[in-house]
């Protein structure tokens, strides 16, 4: 599994990423981490708020953080 992390490095975005790396350790999975900051590569995403959560190439969600119990229904 591949998962992106949509957004510039705001607070948002970190949170972000903390509660991925959490709910991939609630769920004994792992996964390729990748940030994507460059806004470019951002707008191929067609989000329009980040931060954005991709799981292997499919947006699965935008400008929000949800909580690592949240996210651990996205990886099924």
């Amino acid at each position: 599994m591949i998962i992106k992390i949509l957004g510039t490095g705001c607070k948002n975005c970190q949170t972000l990423e903390k509660n991925v790396k959490e709910a991939l350790q609630l769920t004994n999975q792992s996964a390729e981490i990748v940030k994507v900051t460059n806004i470019m590569d951002i707008q191929k995403y067609g989000i329009l708020r980040t931060p954005g959560l991709v799981i292997d190439e499919k947006v699965v969600l935008s400008g929000r953080v949800p909580k690592s119990k949240e996210i651990t229904h996205l990886f099924k």
